[in-house]
């Protein structure tokens, strides 16, 4: 007589990401979990990766074949960066998703063994329980700001909560002779990289690949778009948001030289919050700043409350520490070398090196 089945208490094992049922269970558990971020879901998991052509790895923590833990990492290899597995690639949050500490901890232990096994010499966690006091750990809270807050009831409403000297700025953006769009056709698409190509130029960045766009567009479906503002028919300010657990992320967003006397800029984030309420978000989530950084002082502007982020990062036993911050002293001729680039070739190198900059 054959023993009657018993599921495993508790299993440990990598995510089957081709696996659409596996993957569905993972989308189920992030979107059911408090902490749970865009960023967490095999969605963004997988657009990033062909997006950019890293990998995709996953590690989840099973009890009674439910899921209890989960660990979003991408692997990335970048030739003048190292190698590195990142949770959650090209994201701003993610890192470790579960209630218990034992659990949490076993997934940081498995993502080391992971790294090693992969000959990637480091592990960045954007979120999460934090592996403070772990060895090979370096936990920071003071790198970077996140910037959320609520939406108003209506549009006058939504004017009136902004800082005086900000809102005098989306006046004038909504005095000019602008013209707003919402939307991700290819017509949308098309100027929004345009847009956001020029404006990272501009900061002495380069450009994520136009793919890594397209598949989170894609992959996101009705969850993702892009407000686009116009002037004399020509695109002058574009942000891709995001949509999670009723809040919009402004995420991929920027302007050309000319959206700055326009005040485009302004009137784009104001007619987003708008866009955004009318859809059902009640939360206006701004998403991440270097601290003390330009971007920080333009949301604090707008009367967003600056909170801490904790980030962390892993070393693998006698390896370097992984340096891919664009403010270090390390890349700062780069980036001012970077800023005189001719635009056509900047946008032609600069997919090859920011598929590294996950």
């Amino acid at each position: 007589m054959n023993a009657p089945f018993r599921p495993q208490a508790q299993v440990l094992h990598p995510v089957d990401l081709t696996d659409p049922n596996e993957t569905q269970r993972i989308e189920c558990f992030v979107a059911g979990h408090a902490d749970g971020t865009p960023f967490h879901r095999p969605a963004w998991l997988c657009a990033v990766a062909r997006g950019s052509g890293n990998r995709p790895l996953a590690l989840v923590i099973e009890r009674l074949g439910e899921v209890v833990g989960y660990l979003p990492l991408l692997q990335v290899h970048s030739p003048l960066f190292g190698r590195v597995l990142v949770s959650s690639g090209f994201g701003v949050g993610g890192g470790v998703l579960a209630d218990r500490a034992s659990d949490a901890e076993a997934l940081l232990a498995a993502a080391e063994e992971l790294a090693l096994r992969s000959s990637c010499p480091s592990i960045e966690l954007r979120g999460g329980p934090l592996p403070e006091g772990r060895p090979g750990w370096k936990v920071r809270f003071d790198s970077h700001c996140g910037f959320v807050t609520p939406l108003a009831a209506d549009d006058e409403a939504q004017l009136a909560a902004i800082p005086r000297k900000q809102r005098a700025e989306v006046r004038k953006g909504l005095a000019s002779e602008l013209t707003v769009t919402v939307g991700s056709a290819v017509a949308d698409r098309a100027a929004h990289y345009a847009i956001y190509a020029e404006s990272v130029r501009n900061l002495g960045t380069p450009v994520f690949p136009r793919r890594l766009f397209d598949e989170v567009l894609d992959a996101f479906g009705d969850q993702a778009d892009i407000l686009t503002v116009w002037h004399q028919g020509a695109p002058i300010a574009s942000v891709l948001s995001l949509y999670h657990g009723g809040a919009v992320m402004p995420y991929w967003g920027g302007g050309t030289y000319a959206a700055r006397r326009l005040r485009a800029n302004d009137r784009m984030y104001y007619e987003l919050m708008l866009h955004a309420r009318r859809r059902g978000c009640d939360r206006f989530d701004f998403g991440r700043s270097k601290t003390g950084s330009g971007a920080y002082d333009f949301k604090r502007n707008w009367g967003f409350e600056p909170e801490p982020l904790g980030y962390a990062a892993w070393t693998a036993p006698g390896a370097e520490a992984r340096d891919a911050d664009p403010t270090s002293a390390k890349h700062s001729a780069k980036i001012e070398l970077w800023k005189r680039l001719p635009l056509r070739l900047a946008n032609l190198i600069g997919p090859l090196i920011a598929r590294g900059l996950a």
